[in-house]
C-alpha cells in the first residue's frame, strides 16, 4: 500500500501532465466530430461539450470530496457524490457548449490550482483514510475518490480530446 507522501505524488504529477494535455489541446483548437459513445449512457459527445463539463467538474469535485474530508472525523462514511443521470451535471454540460474553449480551460485551470494547492499543503496523512460512499460505486478513500472523479477525470476527458483530434465519429445518436 502506498503511503500519503506517494499518494500526494502520485495526484500532483498526474494532476501536472493532465493539465499540460489539456493546454495542447487548447493550442490546437476546437476538433470537429463526436466522442465515442459512453459506455454506460451511451452518450456522445462533441469538444463543445467536453470542454463545458472540464470547466465543470472540477469545482463540483471539490464541494464534494472536500466536504467528506472535513465531515469524516469518524470511521462511518460520508455520502458524496452524483451520477451520470443527474440533472445538474446534465444541463451544467449543456449550457456552456457553445462558450470559448479557452474561458472554459481557464476555469478548469482555476480549478486544477486549487486541488494542486490542497494536495500540496493541506492533506494531511490522516485525510487519506477518509471514507466516503458514493451511491453506484460504493465506500472511496481519498486517494479513490481523487483518481475517480478528479485527476483520472480529468485524464478520461483528456483522452477524449485525444479520440475527436485523431478519429472523431459522427453523431451515432443522429444516424449520420
Amino acid at each position: 500500500m502506498a503511503t500519503p507522501s506517494e499518494m500526494q505524488h502520485e495526484m500532483l504529477t498526474r494532476l501536472d501532465a493532465v493539465e499540460a494535455r489539456l493546454r495542447d489541446h487548447l493550442a490546437q483548437g476546437k476538433p470537429s466530430g463526436y466522442t465515442i459513445p459512453d459506455q454506460a449512457t451511451g452518450e456522445q459527445w462533441d469538444a463543445g461539450q467536453v470542454w463545458s463539463h472540464l470547466a465543470e467538474i472540477l469545482g463540483y469535485w471539490w464541494g464534494e470530496v472536500v466536504g467528506v474530508v472535513v465531515t469524516a472525523a469518524s470511521d462511518e462514511p460520508v455520502p458524496f457524490g452524483r451520477v451520470k443521470s443527474n440533472e445538474g451535471r446534465i444541463e451544467a454540460i449543456a449550457a456552456r457548449r457553445h462558450d470559448d474553449p479557452e474561458d472554459l480551460f481557464a476555469a478548469c485551470d482555476r480549478e486544477i490550482e486549487r486541488w494542486r494547492r490542497w494536495l500540496d499543503g493541506e492533506v494531511t496523512d490522516a485525510d487519506w483514510t477518509r471514507v466516503g460512499r458514493h451511491q453506484s460505486l460504493g465506500d472511496m478513500d481519498l486517494h479513490r475518490m481523487l483518481d475517480e472523479f478528479v485527476v483520472g477525470h480529468l485524464e478520461q476527458h483528456a483522452d477524449q480530446l485525444d479520440q475527436l483530434r485523431t478519429e472523431p465519429l459522427p453523431d451515432l445518436a443522429a444516424g449520420s
